[in-house]
């Protein structure tokens, strides 16, 4: 027992100095998202470029004290640079556009930034040099601690108050503090508001390439760090309260001992069944993050009324086809069934063909709970994931037909919307995007450790279609029949009085309410209607590609399907349909013509993002009015 409690000791201290980092970059995040109201997705990829820059500094410079910590810091300011420099050329041109295009705009230099890094640093892992002086240990408890994380453990509470003093006792800072109560009024008394942006944006990198520059001895610098870094930045914002710095390094500590002291424990043993605990620091973060949004929706450290429902800019009435319109769907049907005519000739077609229907039918069911219904979800593949793996395991472990498998599959999507869509519908705007991540990333966890059932990491192979499905054509035209079905549901629904009460919840909750509408009740039937259809999306999924792993629950593929739906257009129905072909057939195309072809896409996306502020579809509806 004293060896266990010293080692758990040990890993505890090792915890603290894991929150630095996280704190650092979770400030900056929080900083800039209070004073923009800007969802900065590629914080996370200034964060690992704050690793490779330092990588390349402190190996050159960093033989001395003075030249590693002098590396450290040249490190965090080019960032910092790179993050105004950010803001000044791209962002400050889409501030009028919709929040959600923030998103899309930030996700594309996200593309743009991993083959950057790509292409300086290469694709393998990189080890820094040790920081001079501190790479030896200490001894604590007869475990030895290395020194370098006792100088990490002193650093977070001093930038911390060095931001309290920023924020409280400068000019500066009481700009910052205004604009996050009320820009139009700072604006109104004559403050150079693109200017205060510039700079929030530059302390915001600077703190995340701070927070990579001081992991260099302690990590590799690898391309994977983006998307891990953000997702745990993310909690640790909404676990602290959006906006607010103590809150982020309260939550910082909160989540790295929670993780140090599953890892110092190991192993539980409940009623004679063992668990690992080690296990669990996979999704810790996020079982904290759904938690505290359960029992205190505004966080830790944030304010009651930020969750508040708030009413979405009322958008044009929905109204049938024009002639015109239906003349255009039915062409497009036209030509997608005599697509495979040309099979011979293009053989690659009809599984691209596959792939984009099965993209639509994600992107339609994620824009019908944040179009019309007014609710973001960052964790959509989540239903995707539990479609594609219902139906896998009604195959393999049940043995049923594959046609079974195929439609009993979206139940078990339905099901998790069932329980997920509960507690997420009690919330709105970003702190439900955040629990619904934070589900989803439950669920990864889940079918990632489950080896008996899923296969954990190696997934499940072996899911081919029935014979008569067999050829790509006879699947092709499975795919498609099944996409106009889901689509024509969709839209049915939204001219059905549950469609009309959705639009009512997102465009006037109060009203809703005072009429006598269920707001929350609304939602969690449309969440679980959307959730029917995703499934069946990951359903056709996992038999057209014979073989599915945790993949298909990953971020990754979320943040694809915001994109789908951001690129069409949110605030139009066909916006989803445009925005998941064109996206499929992009990343396809551009794959295919270079190594990096994510820079290449992101570069086009932030061109679409800058010409098409509303979307494809939106455009071509704004220029014409018979477009739907």
């Amino acid at each position: 027992m004293p060896a266990m409690l010293a080692n758990l000791l040990v890993q505890l201290v090792n915890g603290l100095a894991d929150a630095c980092a996280l704190f650092l970059v979770a400030s900056g995040l929080s900083l800039i998202f209070g004073v923009t109201r800007i969802v900065n997705f590629a914080h996370g990829s200034l964060y690992m470029l704050g690793v490779y820059v330092a990588y390349s500094l402190t190996s050159r410079f960093g033989a001395s004290v003075a030249g590693f910590w002098c590396s450290v810091l040249a490190a965090a300011l080019v960032i910092g640079a790179l993050g105004a420099l950010v803001e000044f050329s791209i962002l400050r041109r889409i501030y009028r556009a919709p929040e959600l295009f923030h998103l899309l705009a930030t996700f594309a230099l996200v593309l743009i930034f991993r083959d950057g890094a790509l292409y300086l640093w290469g694709p393998e892992d990189l080890f820094g040099p040790r920081a001079p002086h501190l790479a030896g240990a200490v001894q604590l408890l007869g475990h030895a601690l290395p020194a370098y994380d006792l100088v990490l453990i002193a650093i977070g509470p001093v930038v911390l108050l060095a931001l309290w003093y920023a924020l409280t006792r400068t000019r500066w800072g009481t700009l910052v503090r205004a604009a996050s109560a009320d820009r139009k009024m700072l604006g109104a008394l004559g403050v150079n508001q693109a200017w205060l942006f510039t700079g929030v944006f530059f302390v915001g990198a600077f703190l995340a390439g701070l927070g990579g520059a001081l992991q260099v001895p302690r990590m590799s610098a690898n391309l994977s760090l983006d998307l891990d870094t953000i997702g745990n930045a993310f909690v640790v914002v909404v676990v602290g309260g959006m906006g607010s710095i103590p809150g982020a390094f309260v939550a910082a500590l909160l989540i790295a001992e929670i993780k140090a002291m599953c890892i110092g424990i190991g192993h539980v043993s409940v009623f004679g069944i063992d668990f690992s605990l080690s296990k669990f620091t996979l999704v810790a973060e996020f079982v904290v993050m759904a938690v505290v949004l359960v029992l205190r929706p505004w966080g830790l450290f944030g304010r009651a009324q930020a969750i508040v429902r708030t009413a979405a800019p009322a958008d044009r009435p929905l109204r049938p086809f024009s002639r015109n319109a239906k003349l255009a769907m039915s062409i497009v049907v036209i030509v997608l069934a005599l697509a495979p005519l040309a099979a011979d000739a293009f053989p690659y077609m009809p599984v691209l063909l596959v792939e984009i229907m099965i993209a639509v039918l994600f992107a339609a069911s994620l824009h019908f709970i944040m179009g019309p219904g007014g609710m973001h979800s960052f964790g959509h593949a989540a239903y995707f994931g539990l479609g594609a793996y219902g139906a896998a395991l009604f195959l393999k472990a049940l043995a049923l037909p594959m046609e079974a498998a195929l439609v009993l599959g979206p139940l078990i999507a339905g099901l998790g919307a069932l329980v997920f869509g509960w507690f997420s519908v009690r919330l709105s705007g970003v702190y439900l995007a955040m629990l619904t991540l934070a589900f989803a990333q439950i669920v990864w966890t889940v079918v990632y450790q489950w080896d008996a059932v899923t296969g954990g990491s190696n997934g499940i192979l072996g899911l081919w279609p029935a014979a008569w499905l067999a050829s790509p054509v006879a699947f092709y035209y499975l795919t498609l029949i099944a996409t106009i079905f889901g689509v024509w549901v969709l839209r049915r629904m939204l001219f059905a009085p549950l469609g009309l009460a959705m639009r009512a919840g997102r465009d006037s909750p109060l009203r809703a309410e005072a009429i006598g509408l269920n707001v929350a009740r609304v939602q969690w039937v449309a969440f679980i209607a959307a959730s029917l259809v995703c499934g069946l999306a990951g359903s056709l999924y996992a038999f057209s590609k014979g073989n599915i792993s945790p993949e298909v629950i990953s971020v990754g593929r979320s943040v694809d399907g915001l994109v789908m739906v951001l690129l069409g257009g949110i605030q139009t129905l066909t916006g989803p349909i445009v925005g998941a072909a064109v996206f499929t057939w992009l990343q396809d195309t551009v794959a295919r013509q270079t190594d990096y072809w994510q820079a290449l896409l992101g570069a086009i996306i932030l061109v679409l993002v800058v010409a098409f502020p509303q979307g494809i579809a939106g455009f071509v509806r704004d220029r014409f009015a018979e477009a739907q």
